[in-house]
């Protein structure tokens, strides 16, 4: 059995990669467009706000399921091909606009929970609107978005073995035939242990 485990250990750690991989490159590019969401969001064009809002209701309101599936496979038909990914593309691209979305959310509410005084004070001061928000506002923010991107870091490590549906040779499908061949080992050893 020892043997068997050391055997498949790296079969294992090559899905472990792409996991880790998909999970680091969707988490480094979801964070800035969940801030720069968020701040369009906020913006005072009321219809830039909307089109945010449309979008962010769109992939909130949708499973994460659908949007992969409708990337890979539907994209290419509406476009007559013209867009058209690989299955890597495709689960980078639609886990980042997830994502995205999701964060724009806590974002926007983390900026709106800083006290008007913080910008009234950054304008007396003299700060732009950029500034007041580099170097005041969303330092603040950050720190009180923690728990809910904390959860969110968690929901997409959980969310990765979706792209099982793309084929992609991530953990979860590198390692279901690898369970299933030690569970008949263990099924077979059974009657020992019952005894």
């Amino acid at each position: 059995m020892l043997d068997y485990l050391l055997q498949i250990i790296p079969t294992i750690a090559d899905g472990l990669k792409v996991t880790i991989a998909l999970f680091c490159v969707v988490w480094v590019l979801s964070i800035p467009g969940g801030i720069i969401l968020a701040l369009l969001r906020l913006s005072k064009l009321p219809v830039v706000d909307k089109i945010v809002e449309a979008f962010v209701y769109l992939m909130r309101g949708t499973p994460l399921m659908l949007q992969i599936l409708f990337m890979y496979f539907a994209l290419p038909i509406m476009t007559d091909g013209a867009i058209q990914m690989d299955d890597a593309t495709a689960a980078v691209v639609t886990f980042v606009l997830n994502y995205a979305a999701y964060l724009c959310e806590i974002f926007r509410g983390g900026i709106q929970s800083i006290p008007r005084g913080q910008y009234e004070g950054a304008k007396v001061l003299g700060f732009t609107y950029g500034q007041t928000m580099r170097t005041i506002i969303l330092p603040q923010m950050f720190k009180r978005v923690l728990p809910p991107l904390a959860n969110e870091t968690i929901n997409l490590l959980k969310d990765t073995s979706l792209v099982y549906v793309l084929a992609m040779n991530d953990i979860l499908r590198i390692t279901s035939p690898l369970f299933n061949v030690t569970l008949i080992f263990l099924r077979s050893l059974w009657p020992l242990f019952s005894i």
